[in-house]
């Protein structure tokens, strides 16, 4: 189970891809966006996320009920206001890639719509990221799955139908490279809907490799998940939550992220192989093992017996498993006390 993508292969033979999702913490100001890009790098996180579109790509311009948000976080917006504010203009999107080209961290968009898709094509994007919300776009996904670049895709809210649905619409294009991630769609998300244990089942469903995209406060999601096996982790991200954008308040700060993306490096190590047998750094511990010592002097031909031999620390005698075995048999020697037991000191 493998993504190739760009010079990287994502697997959970490694440690996993970190994607810091901007989103709308930019909030309006490039020159915040590059800090942030910047940040970003500065943290580990591997590749920095965007989201192409406008709110007339995204909804109408209406006050109607329906495009009403009446809870959660966006609670009194109407759609069209949230994405004017949260959306990021296209124009800057050219200039963004290059400053993560020259830093090295890898660039990333959401398209929400085939114009969007048409405009990051003509930046030369190497892959695409397919949002929760967007996976029952069939269309949109057939579109961007034409394209023949890898594709990593959100599973938020989403029933195992729509996943493959959704997955058999990338393949019917002819593109098998894709990953997908475990996702709750609420903002913030919280632990008892998160229900990490999928990514397991994911990956023995679609044999694919599987990664969270991660709205929890903190980062006891994204090391769980680690160790289920998740080899991409998303998380939003932004310079300080002091600076208050639609998604600030459960994003990540450049700290925050350093820490985490230093811990689901040590899981990922802790983890390590299927394996069995002392480590390198083990062996030294080897000789802490118990063995047999003799415990008071013993004459040549003396019976060995529980009162003058017994199995402690350290290893240098003979191991414990032949205790019985000796016990009754004669010394070929004259053996003094605090000395390990050897094969040669008992009468054959």
């Amino acid at each position: 189970m493998k993504l190739n993508l760009k010079n990287k292969i994502i697997s959970d033979e490694f440690s996993p891809y970190v994607i810091a999702e901007m989103s709308a913490n930019h909030n309006h100001d490039i020159s915040l966006a590059k800090n942030i890009i910047y940040a970003a790098k500065e943290s580990g996180a591997d590749c920095i996320k965007f989201q192409t579109y406008t709110p007339d790509t995204m909804t109408l311009n209406s006050n109607k009920e329906y495009f009403k948000i009446k809870d959660g976080t966006w609670k009194g917006n109407n759609l069209y206001d949230l994405y004017k504010k949260a959306y990021m203009p296209w124009e800057w999107q050219k200039e963004l890639k290059k400053e993560c080209e020259k830093l090295g961290i890898d660039f990333l968009s959401t398209p929400f719509d085939k114009t969007s898709v048409d405009f990051l094509e003509n930046l030369d994007v190497e892959f695409y990221k397919i949002a929760s919300f967007e996976i029952v776009d069939i269309p949109l996904i057939r579109y961007i799955a034409s394209k023949k670049k890898p594709i990593i895709m959100s599973t938020g809210m989403s029933t195992l139908k729509e996943i493959q649905d959704a997955v058999d619409t990338i393949e019917s294009q002819g593109n098998k490279n894709y990953a997908l991630l475990k996702c709750s769609s609420a903002y913030p998300s919280v632990s008892r809907d998160m229900n990490l244990i999928c990514i397991n089942d994911l990956k023995k469903i679609f044999n694919k490799p599987v990664g969270l995209s991660d709205h929890t406060l903190g980062d006891l999601a994204a090391i769980i998940a680690t160790s289920l096996g998740a080899s991409i982790i998303e998380k939003h991200f932004c310079l300080t939550r002091n600076i208050k954008t639609p998604d600030s308040s459960f994003s990540m700060e450049p700290k925050e992220l350093k820490n985490m993306i230093k811990k689901i490096k040590e899981v990922k190590l802790a983890l390590g192989d299927i394996s069995y047998g002392p480590t390198e750094n083990e062996k030294k511990s080897l000789s802490f093992r118990r063995s047999i010592f003799v415990t008071k002097d013993i004459k040549k031909g003396e019976i060995f017996s529980e009162e003058n031999i017994r199995i402690i620390r350290p290893s240098n005698g003979i191991e414990p498993k032949y205790f019985e075995k000796i016990i009754g048999k004669k010394a070929s020697v004259d053996i003094k006390a605090s000395e390990p037991l050897d094969w040669n000191f008992i009468k054959k």
